[in-house]
């Protein structure tokens, strides 16, 4: 498709963005679906995201996904936020609306549908979340929201995660979420099986040799292993989990989809499901993994 007057801009601004798979899917769907539009990251420097923001919507672009360390920042810049968005603190997607832009949060939403996609079931689940940031809040916030019988968050620093736990249960109004310090997983009952949700940057790409946790003894509890990360596709985590007898799946369809919703928001049309598999194929063939 040609770039002419009509085209119509969405981006990625963070710091960095050299390393996002976000054009694969956005310039994949919008060729196939004959939409006049492009998709190009914005390395926004530190001290700039105010002025990025004012400068997007003055340039007339019609969207952005926004990735660290803005999602949080970016929030003072909104013209409105979601609900959800709000809820989880936290935005990857803003909708151009009448004098700016709308914040929307399409990461759970996109976790969400993955798991589903992939079979797996959060009702009546028990959780084990790595990490206590921003990610592993949203992830607690999702899987309370979602009707898991028990959430524990396992942090380093016990004091965090005790903190999101209490912020967990008052927003989702249910007191599902605890707190445990890293080391103490060895307190787990024993026989009981665990879904675990990787959601540090441990491991990921070029440090891909470690793990939060190391020993087989924690995996022996996990039937099923989600890792946020994408990159490498098969984590230290996701190793580990299987080598143990466990399920692992990364976190590229998280992206997938997370992607295609916010995309859906900018253009006001669905994602069929065969262009949506095309979009997929596409990020891997980014990856080199095809």
């Amino acid at each position: 498709m040609k770039i002419n007057g009509n085209t119509r801009t969405c981006g990625l601004i963070g710091n960095p963005v050299e390393h996002t798979m976000s054009p694969a899917i956005h310039n994949t769907l919008a060729k196939a679906m004959g939409e006049n539009l492009v998709y190009v990251p914005f390395h926004v420097r530190e001290g700039c995201l105010e002025d990025a923001v004012r400068g997007a919507y003055g340039l007339n672009l019609l969207g952005l996904n926004v990735t660290v360390p803005y999602k949080s920042q970016v929030i003072p810049f909104l013209k409105e936020i979601d609900p959800l968005a709000q809820t989880i603190g936290a935005v990857n997607t803003l909708v151009r609306v009448e004098g700016g832009y709308k914040g929307y949060n399409t990461d759970m939403p996109g976790l969400y549908c993955a798991m589903c996609k992939d079979g797996v079931s959060i009702e009546g689940e028990k959780v084990l979340i790595l990490g206590a940031g921003g990610v592993a809040r949203a992830v607690a916030i999702l899987t309370a929201k979602k009707g898991a019988a028990e959430i524990i968050l396992l942090n380093r620093t016990v004091e965090r995660a005790v903190q999101v736990a209490k912020e967990v249960n008052v927003l989702t109004g249910r007191s599902a979420a605890r707190a445990m310090s890293l080391e103490d997983y060895v307190s787990l009952p024993e026989g009981e099986k665990y879904l675990a949700i990787q959601a540090t940057n441990v491991g990921m790409f070029p440090d891909t040799e470690k793990a939060v946790i190391e020993d087989k003894e924690f995996y022996k509890k996990v039937h099923t292993g989600y890792d946020l990360i994408f990159n490498p596709a098969r984590t230290r985590f996701m190793a580990l989990v299987q080598e143990n007898g466990g399920r692992a799946y990364n976190g590229l369809k998280m992206l997938l989809y997370q992607g295609v919703i916010a995309y859906e928001y900018w253009v006001g049309r669905q994602v069929e499901e065969a262009l949506l598999q095309m979009a997929y194929e596409e990020m891997k063939r980014a990856m080199n993994l095809l």
